[in-house]
């Protein structure tokens, strides 16, 4: 027999009926009305506490409130990228396919590399280009930078957290100086960032 409640209170005080009844006698007819009353309530508080999560994620339109569910969402380190729903209906399968859907949805006339080899035109940087990448690439921006992260901020696809960077600022930042450098002087940023 299937309860005709639907509502979470409604089921509750049901249950309650029902357990009363059979606290009170020993049939067993009741007994099974009290273990379905029990299913019908688990199932449906399963089934509210999914649509409510959907309900909630679709309306966030606003970036304060996005940012406000990231920061509750990354506070759990178990908590890691999911799957999303891709435009064709199809659910992205690794975390990967994720990643190059957030790509081509937020920067669509951006393309997807799998060579990780810099192309040797690239390399080949003019006197001039390097002069003007180190004037806007500084150690004193790049560590401006490091110190604005919070420290326990997630970490990135890398798995760097900020605090990191931050206790090995000395060995970090005049590489990472470098590296900055060499992408506006040579034009080519890495496929992998």
């Amino acid at each position: 027999m299937k309860c005709p409640l639907y509502s979470a209170k409604d089921l509750v005080s049901y249950g309650y009926v029902l357990l009363g009844m059979v606290l009170a006698s020993d049939l067993s007819d009741v007994w099974e009305l009290y273990r379905e009353a029990q299913r019908t309530y688990r199932k449906e508080v399963r089934k509210a506490s999914k649509g409510g999560w959907r309900a909630f994620c679709s309306s966030i339109d606003d970036l304060p409130s996005s940012a406000r569910l990231h920061r509750t969402l990354s506070r759990d380190p178990k908590v890691k990228l999911g799957s999303l729903v891709a435009p064709s209906g199809m659910q992205t399968q690794s975390e990967g396919e994720t990643l190059e859907l957030l790509l081509t949805t937020h920067f669509p006339n951006s393309g997807v590399t799998q060579d990780l080899t810099a192309p040797v035109a690239a390399l080949l940087a003019r006197c001039p280009d390097w002069r003007l990448a180190t004037k806007v690439v500084t150690y004193r921006r790049v560590e401006w930078a490091i110190d604005s992260f919070a420290p326990y901020k997630s970490p990135g696809v890398d798995g760097i957290l900020p605090a990191l960077l931050q206790r090995a600022r000395e060995i970090v930042i005049p590489r990472l100086v470098r590296i900055f450098c060499a992408c506006p002087a040579t034009g080519y940023v890495l496929a992998i960032w």
